[in-house]
């Protein structure tokens, strides 16, 4: 009898060992589920984004005149005007955009992480950023420029061998200049505004950059040209979205081709560029329609 009873014990208790492992895998199991749903909600589809009621675009603060924080501590600028818009088409109101401010080398990962929809920080299509984001149609032409001060002028490529070239991390000015002239000592920073700062500082010998912002810079800073107006060939900037967001990215092309009918790039630009750079960079910046002529 004794035997018996111990036999029973024994397995009661190994039931409810087996019943409390199983009990665990099922709550793993849910745990895992939860974090699946949480993964899918933070999508970045057209669904979820009118779920929301608002769109997370990623732009610039401290980069005039394409995106900045004016004195009253609003988004301005030619990527935000065009941002703006793309709210009111999808949501219905302009003021249903949600700016996430974002600095050159952050702008991948605000993207993979689900920070943002959309990046519209003056983002130049490269072969390598294409393999992390899907980029949509460009907006905009541009290429690289060289700044350094009246009495040290650089007129030229060549004459960057040996020098200290200041330089915004993760823009296209880093990435050209690391590949194609590695005799050049680059002086890096995370906010343009640093590289301004460091080129009046002395703290390097001229600033390689995108030639709209150099440009634009050197206009309101007397001492300083623009010697190289252009190196390193065309490039385009355009909005991106996480890789393989087909949906978004195919809902921006669209809305870019129907804006085209109104010429709105070109109005964009009347607004926010043409006061730096006047009519005469109009046509050499400007795309419209998400197709480069």
């Amino acid at each position: 009898m004794k035997n018996v009873k111990r036999i029973l014990t024994s397995l009661i208790a190994a039931t409810l060992i087996v019943g409390g492992l199983v009990g665990c895998s099922a709550s793993k199991t849910t745990s895992t589920d939860n974090k699946k749903d949480t993964s899918q909600s933070n999508s970045s589809s057209i669904s979820e984004i009118k779920k929301r009621g608002t769109i997370k675009i990623g732009v610039f603060s401290d980069k005039a005149p394409f995106g900045y924080v004016d004195s009253n501590g609003k988004n301005q600028g030619f990527d935000v005007y065009i941002a703006r818009r793309f709210a009111k088409d999808l949501l219905g109101d302009e003021s249903k955009v949600e700016f996430v401010l974002v600095d050159a080398a952050s702008r991948v990962a605000y993207l993979e992480s689900k920070k943002v929809d959309i990046i519209m920080a003056n983002f130049t299509v490269t072969d390598e950023r294409k393999q992390k984001v899907d980029f949509a149609n460009p907006y905009m032409k541009v290429s690289l420029g060289i700044v350094s001060p009246d009495n040290a002028k650089i007129t030229s490529v060549d004459q960057l061998k040996g020098k200290k070239i200041i330089v915004a991390k993760g823009t296209t000015a880093e990435t050209y200049l690391t590949k194609s002239l590695p005799d050049v000592q680059l002086v890096k920073y995370d906010q343009y505004s640093e590289i301004f700062e460091a080129l009046k500082d002395k703290r390097g010998d001229a600033i390689a950059n995108d030639n709209t912002e150099v440009l634009a810079w050197a206009k309101k800073n007397p001492g300083f040209t623009v010697g190289v107006p252009s190196f390193g060939g065309q490039d385009t900037i355009a909005p991106a979205v996480a890789k393989g967001n087909k949906e978004l990215l195919d809902w921006i092309n669209n809305e870019l081709e129907t804006l085209e009918k109104e010429n709105f790039v070109h109005k964009a630009y009347d607004e926010t560029l043409k006061s730096t750079y006047g009519d005469e960079y109009k046509e050499n910046l400007v795309i419209e329609g998400g197709k480069v002529k």
